[in-house]
């Protein structure tokens, strides 16, 4: 658990057979830049407000309120009074869960597609379940608790989605224009490169103004501010795999280690030799 002159707390475990991220964490002070995740968020606040932006608009989740996202959604976080707020959230793996849930319809065929209509949401039983996840997966990490009991707490967090947000409906569909698309595509598949708005502008066939406004409308981020954001959890899968911030920063486009130290904290509310440590128990190589 990480801590500060602040009182706010941070507190990190991985479920590794899964790769499923539990977090629970208290913040007064601290904001978060507007980031992306390429997991499925679930999470449920404890106490406080919670004010974060998404899907274009401003949400305040209250105690007991549940919070969804999907990768790719961009979103912030702050606390609104001075006693802050405090959270839990899971961190699925996209594809471990679409697998989980197709186990759990018993479907032979094709995985399952979860689709939140809302960010926002109730459901008492589902908030219990996954503040019982979180808990069984930071005991597992820990060493205190049970394998079974993980898993068991896993699989309900699962059953109760598939039971609720499984299907895309068909009006599901990537609305953004074309030209913000190809820049995306661009940049995904050259995020360790020093790409330039020149370089998306040709990809995406039209010029650097109109790029960036069709870019930011579209995603709720700059195109420099994706490609960090690109470049950013691209270093948490390699982190968690046991690589050293260094040679993590080296292979995502990062300046070098303290530039990717700085926006990571920024982002993710730790360092990147602390994240790479809670996920492997592997000492860290030096500060980062």
């Amino acid at each position: 658990m990480a801590h500060d002159q602040t009182n706010d707390w941070f507190d990190f475990a991985r479920d590794a057979r899964s790769g499923t991220e539990a977090v629970r964490a208290q913040f007064h002070a601290h904001a978060y830049d507007p980031h992306f995740h390429d997991q499925v968020l679930v999470g449920v606040t404890e106490q406080g407000v919670q004010q974060f932006r998404c899907r274009r608009a401003v949400h305040r989740s209250t105690p007991g309120r549940l919070i969804f996202m999907e990768p790719g959604e961009t979103h912030d976080g702050e606390a609104t009074a001075a006693d802050g707020f405090t959270y839990a959230m899971l961190y699925f793996d996209p594809a471990w869960l679409r697998h989980s849930a197709s186990l759990y319809a018993n479907r032979e065929t094709g995985e399952t597609v979860f689709y939140f209509p809302r960010t926002l949401d109730d459901d008492a039983p589902l908030a219990q379940a996954v503040r019982l996840a979180r808990g069984q997966i930071a005991s597992a990490h820990s060493q205190s608790g049970s394998r079974m009991a993980c898993d068991a707490a896993l699989d309900h967090v699962v059953a109760l989605l598939a039971q609720r947000f499984a299907g895309a409906p068909a009006e599901k569909a990537m609305t953004a224009p074309r030209v913000a698309k190809l820049a995306r595509e661009a940049m995904d598949a050259g995020y360790d490169s020093d790409l330039g708005l020149e370089d998306l502008a040709l990809a995406a066939g039209t010029d650097r103004f109109r790029l960036t406004r069709a870019f930011s409308a579209a995603y709720g981020l700059s195109p420099h501010a994706y490609l960090v954001q690109r470049r950013l959890n691209q270093a948490r899968r390699l982190l968690s795999r046991g690589e050293s911030p260094a040679s993590v920063a080296a292979a995502t486009g990062f300046a070098d280690q303290s530039h990717l130290g700085r926006w990571f904290r920024r982002a993710f509310g730790m360092t990147p030799a602390a994240y790479r440590r809670l996920c492997t128990n592997l000492p860290d190589p030096q500060t980062a």
